[in-house]
């Protein structure tokens, strides 16, 4: 295959010998390294080099202005909106939410030589009527929106005029200079002008290309296939067919340029593939298998991403037996780690109040990668700030903890020092963070890390330079936004061969060139062709009387770079997402569906792929008993079962092994409200502080009011003591307090009436109890251990009481069966009260002994007291009293428990929770 570039050369060779005067003018940068090398590979002799200039550059060699860059676009459009007009002004950080919009109406506005006083004037009007109210009078609102309107006129010709006294200009206004300095150039140069592989043309182009051809020694080469020029419909053609009907230098001409290759045999697949990444791993698989099977037919082949921002998993798809590959678009610099480590710190600062740091926030920055490269290159550990930070539930953290926490270390405080709102102190931060993070010896063996601060350096002293002259970035909100949006527009760009290897590229990257083998990805409506968005302040009316271009046109602009890398190509896939999606592209593109409606295409195969699906069963977790584990039970045993961790067997044996065995806790958190188990150990600490002076007493009304005095000031201690310097003065934790206050004066108040018709004693509280039991067939002590929260006689009758601050239910301790004790979690409360009555039997023995065991379930304290009971029917009489028998009864069964617990040929086995 011939490429274009290839064709044009040779043509051009023909018929001048002395490239030394020779100009090409080429659509993009990219094309005139294939140009060099058609060039060296044509020539036969060494002569002087051509000039070669995309058309931008073209343009700002006639126009005599340099492009200032978009941040110094966006600065002095702010000064040209504060300086036209008297009304009210939005911030800056305002201004850049739609300034960009502007700017770019601005541009295209002069690109196209639109007589912007009158559109604007058009605009206003249009505004005005929209705004049109029965009042005589618009509020100060709807005045000062339309003052904008009236003033846009005043803005433009200000913006304008500021940039030409600085000798710079925005794209446009670029344009239309050249446009009048264009005679000037014209006398000024003796050389042939060589304009090739063009499409579509603003206005300032437009007149710039007839004027050098009209009036010099000039060519045109156009890049189409005459298949495309006579369907008078076919959007690919669309432009260049109006130059042939418009351009008095075409008409009745033949157009250069041209060849018939669209309709030769292809190999075209059309694959649908659900979502993005699902593509970008196939295009990994068709580089496989044609490497693989036709390895020659990828030296000459491209990848162009129709959404750029596949590109990183992109690259890590492409298998690692392909030689070569060259990018040829830029890394965005907002999908940067380090990006999201300046924008982290950023709104870090931006979010501090007068508390200090929400802990979310620091533990953000805390674990972000570069802040870990940072603190451990100065000997910090994070993980122990962390752990500080949780241990002591700090749900906000101000200067003088971070300081406590943290050595002296200049590096590390430069994260959080008090910048006070001030975007330049920050900004000076960044700028001795990135020459700390580059003196890193783990950073200095990055190249690419390097080359990402180096660019990151740039930014920041170019933004350091705007702040010191403008004064609009006076808070971290406006940093942050126009911070955000250099981001956007910045790239990180790759270097390569552009000659060797795959070409990974973007659309537009793709003009003026041709492969063998093209695979395109995220043909898509809304992506390509991008769709009807009108990101302008103009309507679409007014663009269309004024020749500014709408949807329509850019749809042509797609269509057009679409077939014209089909018009040479032998291998084509291109690929879709096949699930519609509003954010990331729609329905398979409109291209598509006329690619596969054309006659003349008889070679096209279209297939939907999707991937393999394994049936995913779920596995029940089993854990067999070795030796080691055996050895871990045993000391576990020797050490002391408690009810709950028994109770945790029975409700799944995997929870036991881990928690119980392994002391696998979960993750320490910080509590920003109280967790159900440090609320439940702030109501025993209580209780048990309040009653102790009541050990051994029998209980009066005078003494229950008595401690009823105490009962703020011990919740507050157990809060303090339990929940560390955790928050308890506003919101859900104040809550909390209130309801532990509620829940203990309840029960004293409970107590109280009970008094009138009971005697209670309190014999013991949070009584600790250690007891050996011998089950038969296990050679090895083990012993059964816990706390009782209460021991009391009522009414002559020993009780074991256990406090509960969930909800329990009465029918959760009362049994008709005993095998359900060891089977079903909804009586591991039966099972834990019998638990502390073995206990209770083993360090009392007595014949004849009888109690009662009870929980009182403070979330359900209407139900007072919910005794254990044995029962033979569901209403059947219910029997409260524990005896020897009971005891001796539950003994076998826990020993049952025990022993299949201990049991090495019995693996834990998973329970569905």
């Amino acid at each position: 295959m011939q490429s274009f570039i290839q064709d044009v050369v040779q043509d051009v060779l023909k018929n001048n010998s002395d490239l030394g005067k020779t100009i090409f003018i080429l659509p993009s940068k990219r094309a005139g390294v294939f140009l060099k090398k058609a060039l060296s590979s044509s020539l036969t002799k060494t002569v002087l080099a051509p000039e070669i200039y995309s058309i931008e550059d073209f343009i700002e060699k006639v126009s005599n202005l340099v492009t200032a860059n978009t941040t110094t676009q966006l600065f002095e459009l702010y000064n040209a909106y504060l300086n036209v007009g008297d009304y009210d002004k939005e911030s800056f950080d305002s201004f850049l939410k739609w300034g960009q919009i502007l700017l770019q109406d601005f541009n295209e506005v002069d690109r196209y030589l639109v007589d912007a006083n009158n559109l604007y004037q058009n605009v206003a009007a249009i505004q005005e009527v929209n705004h049109w109210s029965v009042n005589s009078d618009n509020s100060e609102i709807i005045e000062n929106y339309l003052h904008f309107w009236r003033h846009l006129e005043g803005i433009y010709n200000k913006f304008n005029d500021n940039l030409l006294k600085q000798g710079l200009g925005h794209q446009g206004l670029i344009y239309k200079i050249s446009v009048s300095e264009l005679n000037n150039y014209i006398a000024s140069v003796n050389k042939q002008h060589i304009f090739l592989g063009f499409n579509a043309l603003n206005t300032a182009e437009s007149i710039l290309i007839q004027t050098i051809l009209e009036q010099t020694n000039a060519a045109i080469y156009w890049d189409i296939d005459p298949y495309f020029l006579k369907d008078n419909i076919h959007d690919a053609g669309y432009f260049i067919r109006q130059y042939q009907k418009t351009w008095k230098v075409l008409k009745d001409k033949p157009l250069a340029g041209l060849t018939n290759y669209y309709n030769t045999e292809k190999h075209i697949e059309i694959i649908g593939v659900p979502k993005n990444v699902s593509q970008v791993n196939y295009v990994g698989d068709i580089l496989n298998n044609i490497q693989n099977n036709a390895p020659e037919t990828l030296r000459n082949a491209a990848i162009v991403l129709g959404n750029e921002e596949l590109l990183n998993p992109l690259l890590n798809s492409i298998p690692e037996s392909i030689p070569a590959t060259n990018i040829t678009m830029g890394q965005k610099l907002e999908s940067t780690t380090l990006a999201s480590f300046f924008i982290n710190l950023i709104e870090f600062h931006e979010q501090k109040t007068d508390k200090g740091w929400f802990y979310k926030h620091l533990l953000n920055l805390l674990t972000h990668s570069y802040a870990v490269l940072l603190f451990e290159a100065n000997d910090v550990s994070t993980n122990q700030l962390i752990s500080k930070i949780k241990l002591n539930n700090w749900s906000y953290i101000n200067n003088d903890q971070i300081s406590r926490l943290l050595p002296k270390n200049a590096t590390v405080s430069l994260l959080f020092e008090d910048i006070k709102n001030d975007p330049n102190r920050l900004i000076e931060n960044f700028l001795a963070l990135i020459t700390s993070i580059r003196s890193i010896e783990a950073v200095k063996q990055n190249p690419l890390l390097l080359e990402q601060l180096y660019k990151f350096f740039t930014l920041f002293n170019q933004l350091k330079d705007l702040c010191n002259n403008f004064t609009y970035i006076n808070n971290l909100k406006s940093l942050k936004h126009l911070f955000k949006q250099l981001l956007s527009s910045e790239t990180l760009d790759f270097q390569g061969n552009p000659i060797e290897g795959i070409q990974i590229m973007g659309m537009l990257e793709s003009r003026l060139l041709d492969f063998e083998t093209i695979i395109i990805t995220s043909v898509n409506e809304g992506v390509l062709p991008s769709g009807k968005s009108n990101n302008s302040f103009i309507p679409f009316d007014l663009k269309t009387k004024n020749g500014l271009p709408t949807y329509k046109e850019k749809d042509a602009v797609y269509t057009y770079h679409f077939y014209r890398l089909l018009q040479r190509a032998k291998n084509v896939y291109i690929l879709y997402n096949t699930e519609p999606d509003a954010l990331e592209g729609g329905e398979r593109s409109r291209l598509i569906t006329q690619l596969l409606t054309d006659d003349n295409r008889t070679d096209i195969k279209s297939v939907i792929a999707t991937p393999t699906i394994q049936p995913i069963t779920k596995e029940i977790e089993q854990v067999e008993k070795t030796k080691s584990l055996i050895d871990l039970i045993q000391q576990k045993a020797k050490k002391g079962f408690s009810p709950s961790s028994l109770s945790n067997y029975i409700r799944n044996p995997i929870d036991f092994y881990k928690q119980n065995l392994l002391n696998i806790n979960e993750v320490m958190q910080v509590e920003e409200t109280l967790a159900p188990n440090t609320f439940g150990t702030i109501v025993h600490d209580s209780l048990e502080e309040l009653y102790t002076p009541l050990v051994g007493k029998t209980l009066t009304e005078d003494l229950l009011n008595d401690i009823r005095k105490n009962v703020t000031s011990s919740v507050a201690r157990n809060f303090e003591k339990t929940y560390k310097e955790g928050n308890i003065s506003s919101g859900k934790n104040y809550i909390s307090f209130h309801v532990i206050l509620k829940y203990i004066q309840t029960f004293i108040d409970a107590e109280v009436t009970a008094l009138k018709d009971h005697s209670i004693k309190i014999i013991a509280l949070e009584q600790s109890l250690s007891v050996p039991l011998e089950v038969p067939g296990l050679d090895f002590p083990i012993i059964l251990k816990g706390k009782l929260d209460r021991v009391d006689e009522f009414d002559g009758i020993t009780r074991i009481i256990d406090y509960k601050t969930g909800k329990v239910e009465r029918r959760n301790v009362e049994l008709m069966d005993w095998d359900v004790l060891t089977e079903e979690y909804q009586f591991s409360k039966a099972f834990q009260l019998l638990c502390y009555a073995l206990m209770f039997f083993k360090t009392h023995p007595a014949e004849n002994l009888s109690i009662q065991a009870g929980i009182i379930s403070l979330k359900n304290f209407a139900d007072g007291t919910l005794l254990f009971a044995q029962k033979e029917s569901a209403r059947g009489p219910k029997n409260h009293i524990i005896n020897n028998e009971v005891i001796s009864d539950f003994e076998q069964i826990l020993g049952q428990l025990i022993t299949e617990i201990c049991n090495a040929d019995l693996p834990f086995t998973e329970k569905e929770v």
